[in-house]
């Protein structure tokens, strides 16, 4: 299979591993990938934080990175692309409140294309209605959202990751390696060493 153009929805306080990495990773593997956001433009940044694990009850967060936006929300339209990413962060938790990313998230459950959602992209996931009879994994504050979609919750370690079908979820940047690595098998990229 060749490559594939995949579309990362994100917003202001988007995780800055959970965008950076896999998008500049999947980008090097060849693929054509796009992220955007609700009322910005390609050229537009939002700003990232940088969530850890310190020992606390939950975790900690820092400034991340400015990101720029490649593609413009307005102008993408989900049916052009193979394949969504959905990053973790606070972003998801109000881009759910936006009906066109709602629908961009259905299309792609619909038409059984590829998705992956790290972290709280969960929460976009049970807002658009398409966990119902899925399994997944995210952030495990998101478990209560995934089981009220209809979904079965996957608790796993911080660095796993777990796959239904075409869907690949993680709980956090600590899994990129798996997800990333489960993703591309379900994009059907290889990597010849």
């Amino acid at each position: 299979m060749g490559a594939k153009k995949i579309l990362f929805i994100v917003g202001d306080f988007v995780e800055d591993y959970e965008v950076m990495v896999p998008f500049q990773a999947l980008a090097a593997v060849g693929h054509t990938v796009h992220a955007v956001c609700p009322g910005k433009k390609a050229g537009d940044k939002v700003r990232t934080a940088i969530h850890d694990f310190e020992g606390d009850q939950t975790y900690s967060e820092k400034p991340g990175h400015n990101f720029a936006l490649n593609a413009t929300f307005d102008e993408v339209k989900a049916e052009d692309y193979d394949a969504l990413v959905i990053p973790g962060g606070r972003a998801p938790e109000y881009l759910r409140l936006d009906e066109r990313v709602l629908a961009m998230v259905r299309h792609f459950a619909e038409a059984d294309k590829p998705i992956a959602a790290i972290c709280h992209g969960a929460q976009l996931l049970a807002a658009a209605g398409v966990l119902k009879g899925k399994s997944c994994s995210a952030y495990p504050a998101c478990a209560p959202e995934v089981g009220l979609a209809g979904g079965e919750y996957v608790n796993i370690e911080v660095d796993q990751a777990h796959t239904d079908g075409n869907l690949v979820t993680a709980p956090a940047w600590p899994a990129h390696p798996a997800w990333l690595a489960q993703f591309l098998k379900v994009l059907g990229t290889k990597i010849e060493l």
